[in-house]
């Protein structure tokens, strides 16, 4: 035991009265910013013009190796894509390696490669350092482009559009880049199933030869190599690559919105809205406005105890989150604060990032903020500076940016000496708040009405193009002649009434998986049974009967609420269309829109306790072509047979964020009025 002195006694009340007499209600004052000393980049130039960085560190037996190419943005036009195939294509096989053998000779020694139309990158313990670079040069300089391998991507990326068309996020990026950059600008074009389809191999072939040049590519070498180490390998391995003429690319220079804009996509399944507000900024790394961005934005919406964060979620509850950027770029930035609210308070957000936007510029900051956003962003500063990966990005950067040799090693002086006012002047630099781009993507019917107070309301689709202007509904029109015109388009009232109960059989596939879904309509008796089995096992079940439901997933059962029951009963019947008047429900019609290039009759059914889906029935054959509905997603009709006189979908491609790509089911088994038990419905 610690033996106790009169010294220690005294010494122990002296640090208790110090303890007491500190203001714990005041920040302590920052002092002077750390001298950081990073370990710099050893660098040489190769004859053909590659430059090398070299971080040295042999803290771990491990070397990587990044080789980044720098060239403009190009307009991949009617072959939008392409360059996204580029990486992929380059590791499907070289002239040495089948895609097999090089997967198989990259896992067995424990390294990574990787590449994209702007990079080639590989790492591997320092004993295997030949055998990756061996590897990575094969892939950089043989490559050979295999046809079957592009034909695959091509149907991926299909898919994943198809997927994407339906997924709010990436409508929201798609209309605010159209918003901002414009269509005729890099960021602003958009992929299309056509631009896909259209990129063949040459087109590889031509943008490897064209871009993959050492006079515009930087090689970082991080890890257990020495400068001179480094010169022998990278000559051994890139002195023969042969430099070329790179093509240089410009493009006008978007401009913010001459007045405050809302672009909306109508999306009527969405029971929230995605927000991006936006616009274009002059912000390069390295400007004079380029750190005091960094502290504004963490101020305004860069966490948790953001102004945007605190304002939306914590005081209004709107969302689980809002946040802010202010991305920087060497063709032009851009401002961006966004959210996903609550479809009701659409209309309030919106209204509260404009006032946080005007009270950002016009007010400015408080000394406090500055000083918790110099404190946060230090720490992540000086965390970021433990991964060696962090110094090569930085000698990358003074390279590619022509920036002064210390620019990181003064960041946090620089940062640290940032005033009030120079980050009020920032905020007054880079934002105007009366030309700003507000993009939508919601429940257009909801919203549409409640935007028009924040200026001129332009429709878009999901691609981010300008929503193709639709025919007026004639006069005499209404959702019960849609209706009555879907029910004669399908074989007439008659032939349709006639089928009591059907019992069908739809099979999809799903990343490789069979999935199953058997469905038994009785309609006469109110009832429903539905099974969905997963590689033949079954994993969900649900039925209703007598007015209540149960649901059952992997075994476990529950009863349906009386919502759950209500909202199961508009997918009850076969042909749900000739129950909507005896079931009370409230039909409305809301125009004629564009679904996939067909004009289509928009027709909300609601039921008595609330739920609703939205149909759209072609104006011209009187089809029902979609259904969108907020649980289970988009489901589009196609195939039409004729069965028993009625004309049935026979093919549903069902689109939903429970599932990673669309689900294209067809109906393999139909039976019409079979003879049904109570067993089919247990």
């Amino acid at each position: 035991m610690k033996k106790i002195t009169i010294s220690f006694v005294l010494s122990l009340l002296v640090s208790i009265v110090s303890f007491a007499q500190v203001d714990r209600s005041q920040f302590p004052k920052a002092g002077p910013a750390p001298v950081i000393k990073i370990g710099e980049a050893e660098t040489f130039t190769l004859e053909n013009g590659l430059k090398v960085f070299v971080v040295e560190n042999d803290k771990l037996p491990r070397v990587s190796f990044t080789l980044v190419f720098e060239r403009d943005p190009i307009m991949e036009g009617d072959k939008a894509g392409m360059t996204g195939f580029v990486g992929e294509m380059l590791t499907a096989g070289t002239a040495n390696r089948t895609k097999d053998e090089l997967d198989e000779e990259i896992d067995f020694i424990g390294a990574s490669l990787g590449a994209s139309s702007t990079s080639v990158s590989a790492s591997s313990l320092k004993k295997h350092q030949d055998k990756v670079l061996d590897l990575m040069t094969d892939v950089l300089f043989n490559p050979v482009f295999p046809q079957e391998e592009l034909d695959k991507l091509k149907k991926q990326s299909i898919t994943a559009l198809a997927t994407s068309k339906d997924e709010p996020g990436a409508i929201s990026s798609r209309l605010s880049n159209a918003m901002v950059y414009g269509k005729d600008h890099p960021y602003g074009e958009v992929q299309t199933e056509e631009s896909l389809t259209n990129v063949t191999v040459e087109d590889i072939k031509t943008y490897y030869e064209t871009f993959f040049k050492p006079n515009v590519a930087y090689l970082a070498i991080v890890g257990d190599m020495s400068k001179a180490e480094a010169e022998k390998v990278v000559k051994s391995y890139f002195s023969d690559w042969e430099q070329g003429d790179v093509p240089s690319f410009t493009y006008p220079k978007p401009a913010p919105a001459d007045k405050n804009m809302v672009a909306l996509v109508d999306r009527s399944s969405s029971v929230q809205t995605v927000i991006d507000i936006a616009q274009p900024i002059e912000l390069k790394v390295g400007d004079e406005d380029y750190i005091p961005s960094r502290v504004l934005n963490q101020i305004f919406g860069g966490g948790s105890s953001s102004r945007l964060f605190m304002n939306l979620r914590e005081d209004k509850g709107y969302t689980y989150g809002a946040y802010s950027s202010f991305a920087p770029d060497k063709l032009v930035g851009q401002f961006s604060a966004n959210a996903s609210v609550r479809t009701e308070v659409t209309d309030s957000a919106v209204y509260e990032f404009i006032y946080e936007i005007n009270r950002l510029v016009k007010d400015g900051v408080t000394q406090e903020e500055l000083d918790k956003a110099k404190a946060n962003l230090a720490g992540s500063f000086g965390r970021s500076l433990e991964s060696p990966s962090t110094i090569a990005s930085f000698a990358l950067n003074i390279e590619r940016y022509d920036l002064p040799k210390d620019y990181y090693e003064t960041y946090l002086q620089k940062m640290n000496a940032l005033t009030v006012a120079d980050i009020n002047k920032t905020a007054d630099d880079l934002i105007d708040p009366s030309k700003l781009y507000i993009t939508a993507v919601g429940n257009g019917t909801e919203i549409k009405d409640k935007l028009a107070q924040f200026g001129e309301v332009m429709m878009f689709d999901n691609m981010g193009f300008p929503a193709k202007e639709m025919a007026a509904v004639d006069a005499d029109m209404t959702s019960e002649k849609v209706i009555e015109n879907y029910i004669a388009a399908i074989g007439g009232k008659a032939k349709a009434s006639a089928i009591k109960a059907a019992k069908l059989e739809m099979v999809a596939e799903v990343m490789g998986t069979q999935l199953t879904i058997e469905l038994i309509h009785d309609d006469a008796n109110m009832r429903f049974a539905q099974k969905t089995l997963v590689g033949g096992n079954v994993m969900q079940t649900s039925v209703v009967k007598d007015g209540k439901g149960t649901a059952s997933v992997q075994g476990q059962s529950m009863a349906m609420t009386d919502e759950q029951v209500d909202a199961a009963k508009l997918g009850t019947y076969f042909i749900p269309e000739l129950y909507f008047g005896t079931m009370g429900y409230t039909l409305t019609l809301d125009g004629i829109k564009d679904v996939e290039g067909t004009p289509a009759y928009k027709v909300i059914v609601a039921t008595p306790l609330g739920s609703s889906v939205t149909n759209y029935y072609s104006v011209e054959s009187g089809l029902k072509i979609k259904n969108e509905n907020p649980v289970s997603g988009d489901t589009f009709y196609s195939d039409y047979q004729e069965k028993n006189g009625v004309l049935i979908p026979m093919t549903q491609t069902i689109k939903s964020a429970m599932i990673p790509v669309p689900l294209e089911a067809k109906i393999t088994n139909l039976e019409i009025n079979p003879e049904l038990t109570e067993a089919d419905f247990n």
